[in-house]
């Protein structure tokens, strides 16, 4: 399912117009992103945790030459599905 599809299905099932559902969507993972970005999680009961991530700096190696590079440190976002998102989708 991409966005679209997302959008229209809500739209479906709750009346609301596309335009609306898009909107509300579009602001709702902005809000997510700004508040990962700040360091503080966002849990969502039932379906799971956004959080942020630190990764240590580490040596990869190039797949066509095979010649070690160094990976940088870097902060990424997370997420931990909810018990009850985990158990829907068994």
């Amino acid at each position: 399912m991409n966005k679209t599809q997302l959008v229209d299905g809500v739209a479906k099932q709750t009346n609301l117009t596309k335009t609306n559902v898009e909107e509300i969507l579009n602001t709702t993972i902005e809000l997510i992103k700004k508040s990962v970005k700040k360091g503080d999680d966002v849990t969502l009961v039932g379906f799971g945790t956004f959080t942020k991530s630190k990764r240590k700096a580490r040596t990869g190696r190039n797949p066509q030459t095979g010649k070690e590079i160094k990976i940088p440190a870097m902060t990424v976002p997370r997420f931990r599905p909810g018990k009850e998102f985990k158990d829907s989708v068994r």
